[in-house]
Formats: structure tokens, C-alpha cells, sequence
């Protein structure tokens, strides 16, 4: 990757198809499967086939295949693949959380007896539970996703906002740790803003804003930083006045992690930044001083404060404590492990044993009914995701939509790490949510966002060219100078 290099007349991607009946097509096998796999969990736990088998994978398909118009209509020549991925994980943690309503679960707030069948069974209305409310969380979403398309037609306006969005990002980064506890922590980390039934987590749409920051900084300052600098063991590290950014955001990380408590939330920005800082300098540099930084802070932080000891000291070895601390860590990887390889099926698994099962260790439950294969396979939609969302900076034109959406493509890998990690023992448990699956609003309007963000960029980089302009521009006009570049030809390439 260079900082600086010379476009082509034309990129490699085809341009001007629209591929939406792809997508289409995609859409439709994935409600087939959240369908079929409700369907097979329903039919497990009572016994029988009803009509509520088809009601609420129907209800999934309407905000869908509305998604899927408002694609064609304000973003005809998107990526086909973002829009059903999204759709299937989400689709999926919706019927999961309804297969968890339908069985006794204390740990998610199920255990009413008078509902309670002689087979063991919740007899819960299908408009009851955290099932159908996740489905009003995904309209929310979905509404939002089809404003964004609406409204922003270019990417790039935001990046004449980028400084009002940093600031509002670090206040909604600061104000779980500025109210009291009482309505901002959970599980010994201050995370949220709770007030009554209404709940939000703002650090989800922090990260939104400070990635739009992150975006436009470093294409303006990336010559400074990719200056030369001292050469130690065949690698150019930076010189002293080139670290100050990168000291200020490690400082700001370092403030989550002394005043709220969270491990995970301040890797995330931490590791977002440098992520980005690398794509646009390409200095491996880079990431060695921020994975040394990090660890250092982390090293720091463990011997201060007492629940990150604790996280710790489960982790390196949770079976002392498989009653009381470990019990979570403990009946996930059990749960994981009764799974197997191809999972005890749908409804077929005891996912309610593990606390949080919902939320948290979501993971570990669907691990327990489809085994290592199907856990495989939705990471790898995950995976799709990722990749697409990284091939998308890699065919935009423009410098802040590269760092945008690569930045965006990114943060969601590694949030998928953490968290997928903590529940596997590979690392210890964070606070992180897992994308699209996990019940709550917060995690699912923001990385609704996200794809939004991307079909937005991906629609401008495929768009063709109107007639007579042979630059492969952002779709509409003649080619002009970028005005976040030093030239019309410059640009950052993945």
C-alpha cells in the first residue's frame, strides 16, 4: 500500500451493474433458512406445528424486503452480498431469542411459573418475550438504515462535519463515566444510560462518529505521518512529534478503561485507530507501538481494579470457580462442548443454562444447537461481511471513503473477535456485543449503520460515469479534484 499512486481509467470492478436481483435472490435463501431453522426449534419444543412457525419469519421478511427496495431505489448499484448477510444474522438472533422465550430461564427474566406447561415449556404469546421485542428493534433499525440511504447521497458530506462528530463521540464516550452509577453500570463496567424501562449504550454509536473522525484526521494528515523517520531493525518507526496523536487517543482509551471499567470498549477505539493509522500510512511501526501500548495499559489496569483481576483469573483457569465466578465462562464451554460437531438441533439444547445467554453468551447457545459446523458458517458470514466491506474501500476513488468504510469493516471484525474469543476462553471476557445477534438496540441500530454506510460507498464506487466523463468519478459530473486530496489522481490504496 502506498501513500500516493496514480489511478486507472477504469477500476477492475464491473461497473454498471446493478446486481439487485442477486441480492434478492440472497435475501430470500436467507429468510429460508431463519425460517427453517425457527421452524425446527418451534417444532422441538412444542411438539407440534402451528401457524406461529410461519408468523414470525414472515414478519422478518416485511423491514427486509423493504431494505431491499430502499436499496434500489437510493442505492441501485451497491454490493449484493451486504444487505442478505446482515439480514440472515440479524434474522437469526431474532428467532433465537424467541426459541429462549419459549423455555423457563430465569437468567433473561423467564421464570413464570403459571406459564410454565407439564413438558417443561413456556406457553409465551408470540407478542410477549425479548424475542419479539428485538423484531421492534430491528424495524428501528431498518428504518434508520433506509433514512441513511435517503439522506446521505454522498459519503463524503460527512467529512465536513468531522470535527462536530469527534466531539459528540467523546461525549457520548464520557457520559456513562460522569453519571452515577446507578444508572449507568452493569456488571461492574459503565457502559449504559438507564432511565426506567429505556436503556441505551452510547459507546456503540461513539464509535460511529469517532470512525468518521479517525477518517477525515488521518487523510489530511497522513503525509506527516508517513514521514520519514529512524530505522530500527529493518522497520521506520516514526519520529517523537509523530506519536502525539497517537498518544492522545491511547490517553483517551486509557481514560475508558480507569473510569468506566471496560477492557473491551477501550480496545475497540484504540484498536480502530491504529487499524486505521496503518491502512494509511502502511507502517507496521504502527501496530507494534500499539499493541505495546495496549498491552502496557492493560498491564496497568490489572493491577488496579479488582474485576479486571477477576476476568483474568477466570480465564487462565475457570474451573476452580465453575460454581460461583466461572459459572458463565463454565456452562458456555460445556454447552459448546454437548453441541459437538454438528450441535444437539435446533430447540434440542439446554442454551438457557448459561446466564445471559441472550446477550453475552449468544454465541455459546447457538454453538450448543448447531454444533462447530454451523458456528463456523455464521462466522463466516461474518467473514463476507468483513470482506466485502474491505473491498469496498478498495474500489472507492476517494481517500476518506477508503479509510471510512475499511475503518468500518474493521471495527466490526474486531468486535467479532473479542467477543467470540471471551466466550471461547481464547481471551478474556469483554463487554463487547456480538454483531446483529445479541438482544438490545444499541448494537443493532449502530451496525445497521454501518452496512448502511458501506452500501452508500459501494453504490459510489460502482455507479457508472454519466456520459462523456471517461474519469472513473464518484458518480455524477465531470471529474474534479477530491477536496480531501492534494490532487485529483491521489489517492490511498488498500
Amino acid at each position: 500500500m502506498s501513500a500516493t499512486a496514480s489511478v486507472p481509467s477504469a477500476t477492475a470492478q464491473p461497473r454498471g451493474r446493478t446486481r439487485r436481483n442477486t441480492e434478492l435472490m440472497l435475501l430470500l435463501l436467507g429468510l429460508v433458512i431463519i425460517m427453517g431453522f425457527y421452524a425446527a426449534a418451534d417444532i422441538a419444543l412444542t411438539k407440534q406445528v402451528t401457524s406461529s412457525v410461519f408468523t414470525l419469519p414472515l414478519l422478518l421478511a416485511i423491514p427486509f424486503l423493504a431494505a431491499h427496495v430502499a436499496v434500489r431505489a437510493w442505492a441501485p448499484y451497491a454490493d449484493p452480498v451486504l444487505l442478505p448477510a446482515a439480514a440472515l444474522l440479524t434474522g437469526m438472533g431474532v428467532v433465537f431469542l424467541r426459541r429462549l422465550d419459549l423455555v423457563p430461564d430465569p437468567y433473561n427474566g423467564i421464570d413464570e411459573p403459571e406459564l410454565t406447561t407439564a413438558a417443561g415449556r413456556i406457553d409465551f404469546p408470540l407478542f410477549a418475550g425479548q424475542g419479539i421485542r428485538q423484531y421492534f428493534y430491528v424495524l428501528g433499525a431498518l428504518v434508520l438504515f433506509g433514512l441513511v440511504l435517503a439522506l446521505l447521497k454522498d459519503h463524503r458530506i460527512l467529512s465536513r462535519y468531522a470535527y462536530t462528530l469527534g466531539l459528540a463521540g467523546l461525549v457520548l464516550v464520557a457520559l456513562p463515566a460522569i453519571l452515577p452509577a446507578s444508572i449507568s453500570e452493569v456488571n461492574g463496567s459503565k457502559l449504559w444510560i438507564r432511565l426506567g424501562a429505556f436503556s441505551i449504550q452510547p459507546s456503540e454509536f461513539a464509535k460511529l462518529l469517532l470512525l468518521c473522525f479517525f477518517s477525515y484526521y488521518l487523510v489530511r494528515k497522513r503525509e506527516v505521518l508517513s514521514l520519514e523517520g529512524r530505522r530500527i531493525f529493518g522497520m521506520v518507526f516514526p519520529r517523537g512529534r509523530d506519536l502525539i496523536p497517537v498518544l492522545v487517543v491511547w490517553g483517551a482509551a486509557i481514560l475508558i478503561l480507569v473510569f468506566e471499567r471496560d477492557l473491551g470498549t477501550s480496545l475497540m477505539y484504540f484498536g480502530l485507530f491504529v487499524s486505521m493509522l496503518y491502512i494509511a500510512t502502511q507502517r507496521t511501526s504502527w501496530i507494534l507501538i500499539g499493541l505495546s501500548l495496549f498491552a502496557g495499559a492493560a498491564v496497568l489496569a490489572h493491577t488496579l481494579f479488582s474485576n479486571l483481576q477477576l476476568r483474568v483469573m477466570i480465564w487462565s483457569d475457570p474451573w476452580p470457580y465453575a460454581e460461583n465466578e466461572s459459572y458463565q465462562l463454565v456452562q458456555g464451554l460445556l454447552g459448546m462442548g454437548t453441541g459437538g460437531l454438528f450441535g444437539a438441533g435446533p430447540g434440542q439444547g439446554q442454551p438457557e443454562k448459561v446466564p445471559y445467554a441472550s446477550s453475552d453468551f449468544i454465541i455459546a447457545g447457538f454453538g450448543e444447537e448447531i454444533g462447530l459446523v454451523g458456528l463456523t458458517a455464521m462466522l463466516l458470514v461474518y467473514l463476507v461481511i468483513i470482506a466485502r466491506g474491505l473491498k469496498v474501500g478498495l474500489t472507492v476513488r476517494d481517500a476518506f471513503g477508503k479509510l471510512l468504510a475499511a475503518g468500518a469493516a474493521f471495527t466490526m471484525g474486531l468486535q467479532v473477535f473479542v467477543i467470540v474469543g471471551g466466550v471461547t476462553k481464547l481471551i478474556p471476557l469483554t463487554g463487547l456485543t456480538t454483531p446483529f445477534l445479541s438482544y438490545g438496540g444499541s448494537s443493532l441500530v449502530a451496525n445497521w449503520i454501518v452496512i448502511a454506510l458501506l452500501i452508500r460507498i459501494s453504490d459510489t464506487s460502482r455507479r457508472p460515469p454519466p456520459p462523456g466523463v471517461t474519469a472513473p468519478g464518484t458518480g455524477g459530473g465531470p471529474a474534479k479534484p477530491d477536496r480531501l486530496d492534494h490532487a485529483p489522481t491521489e489517492v490511498i490504496k488498500l
